[in-house]
């Protein structure tokens, strides 16, 4: 129970700050502004991050809680790949609603020249973890293809995705990233269907 509770306050420390970071701009958020949104404590705060620098590289912990969320939902695509795509367009939806691409951009701009833990890298992460279990899953039902194995399929889709959201950075918004990758993210990830999958019956 400790330990939940435990991730429940950083996650709520984490979401605070992300949304008071859209709100009202980076430079005008304080930490005593996060503390105060998220109904913790100086202690906390400072128990999970040095400073609000360090909440840049929490990006990711809401991207998790995201997935997590969306997995709750019992009208899920059957097919592993269709979920897939859902997925990924709740999910650059939520960052295009709630998260400003100037912070965007600086997320990948410090994971590029970190030394440190790379956290869009994080093979523990609750993402990672439900990849591959849908990956592993869809090819046990004959939808991915086993020629390539669940790390590399799995390591592709999440590449794939950062380039999206990088593209997205680097052209400043200026087109709508979900719309973007409905039309993309289907003919990435068709390459990773079965014959019988792709053409929707068997031969």
């Amino acid at each position: 129970m400790a330990k939940k509770n435990s991730r429940n306050t950083k996650a709520r420390i984490v979401n605070a700050a992300w949304k008071l970071f859209y709100e009202q701009g980076y430079e005008d958020t304080t930490v005593e502004d996060i503390i105060f949104e998220s109904e913790t404590s100086k202690g906390s705060f400072y128990h999970y991050f040095d400073g609000k620098d360090a909440l840049l590289s929490s990006l990711s912990v809401l991207f998790d809680e995201q997935y997590e969320r969306l997995m709750e939902r019992p009208d899920l695509p059957e097919n592993s790949l269709d979920l897939l795509q859902y997925l990924n367009r709740a999910l650059f939806e939520t960052i295009e609603d709630t998260v400003s691409i100037d912070l965007l951009s600086r997320l990948f701009s410090s994971q590029l020249v970190t030394r440190g833990e790379k956290h869009l890298l994080d093979r523990s992460r609750t993402y990672y973890k439900l990849l591959r279990r849908i990956v592993t899953d869809g090819q046990a039902r004959g939808e991915i293809r086993t020629d390539f194995t669940v790390s590399e399929v799995t390591r592709a889709y999440a590449m794939f995705e950062r380039g999206l959201m990088y593209d997205w950075c680097l052209g400043g918004g200026e087109y709508s990233l979900p719309h973007y990758a409905e039309r993309m993210m289907p003919i990435f990830l068709d390459g990773f269907r079965t014959d019988e999958n792709s053409s929707g019956q068997k031969p």
